[in-house]
């Protein structure tokens, strides 16, 4: 699979983080998870543009308040992920 077509995928499924919390289906965008040089686009979770890049989102917040608000992890909602679009 490439990962243009793994990226779309992981879109499709919605944000993982709504979903968890309870509140369904909601589009997501892709966001990059591991703060890395050489990131993958395999390594990717759908989060809604507010848990993305909003105020209570993974960019606007920081990763170290997104863990501890969401009482999640990057490697958690990633294996949420990979579990939906398998």
């Amino acid at each position: 699979m490439k990962a243009a077509d793994h990226m779309e995928k992981v879109a499709a499924a919605g944000c993982v983080l709504c979903h968890e919390i309870g509140l369904g289906y909601v589009p997501a965008e892709v966001h990059h998870v591991f703060d890395s040089a050489a990131r993958s686009d395999f390594l990717t979770v759908g989060l809604c543009v507010e848990h993305h890049r909003g105020g209570t989102g993974f960019h606007g917040l920081g990763e170290r308040e997104f863990n501890r608000r969401y009482k999640t992890t990057e490697a958690n909602l990633l294996a949420k992920t990979l579990e939906r679009i398998a």
